[in-house]
């Protein structure tokens, strides 16, 4: 008799019904709809807490990729030194003062992009920086991008999770509500899960826990907060 091998595959979390290997563009968007406007223009803090455990869903040509958002960052514009937004608009940060609902991309270390959520009203130039994700669908495709067949890698950082889902200047101000980027979920599916604490590798601002992120979840990034005392778990 034959033995099956077991099989290797990544174990990927999925909302119900949720083939990881679909790439039926039209029915994962029934399946996970985008989250509407009104949900980026609440307070930014509000937008951060909920983040975690929702879907980032990028159409990339005809595949579909998704990672399970993971960790965030909120930088709250004028009243926050470490925002972009704290000395005003400019050409490069133009997008963070956009109505809630888009994505804003910058491009840091000569090499990196990273993402984040516009939230409020426009002119506030407030924005939640998506830190990590957790591979959902589109691996093979992350794989090749990345140069790892570790899934821990692919989205564990803010440059790794653009590298990934081939988030790039092209993609700067993407309306969220759109069908090419999208996020979708339950919001605060992360529940009891949910962790605060000091941001990561910022000059100012460094008191402000307005970093959240699923507790002992693997594909949270590696960095040290920069507040005080530098725990990674502050609940």
């Amino acid at each position: 008799m034959s033995r099956r091998k077991p099989d290797s595959s990544p174990r990927v979390p999925g909302p119900a019904g949720f083939a990881p290997d679909s790439t039926n563009a039209a029915g994962i968007r029934r399946l996970l709809p985008p989250l509407p406007r009104s949900f980026y223009l609440r307070p930014t803090l509000t937008v951060a807490r909920d983040l975690p455990g929702t879907y980032l869903v990028r159409r990339s040509g005809t595949s579909l990729l998704i990672a399970r958002i993971v960790e965030v960052e909120a930088y709250l514009g004028a009243r926050d030194p470490a925002s972009h937004a704290f000395r005003g608009r400019t050409a490069r940060n133009d997008v963070m003062f956009w109505e809630g609902g888009h994505l804003y991309v910058y491009f840091t270390y000569g090499m990196h992009y990273c993402c984040n959520v516009v939230t409020e009203q426009e002119g506030r130039g407030m924005a939640v920086l998506i830190r990590a994700g957790e591979p959902v669908a589109g691996l093979m495709l992350m794989m090749r991008r990345r140069k790892t067949s570790d899934p821990a890698l692919l989205c564990s950082g803010p440059a790794r999770l653009c590298q990934a889902l081939g988030i790039g200047r092209r993609e700067n101000g993407t309306d969220l509500c759109g069908d090419e980027i999208w996020i979708a979920g339950d919001p605060r599916s992360g529940g009891s899960r949910l962790g605060r604490s000091t941001r990561i590798g910022i000059r100012e601002g460094r008191e402000h826990r307005w970093r959240f992120y699923i507790r002992g979840n693997p594909h949270v990034s590696k960095g040290r907060p920069t507040g005080p005392d530098g725990r990674r778990d502050q609940g």
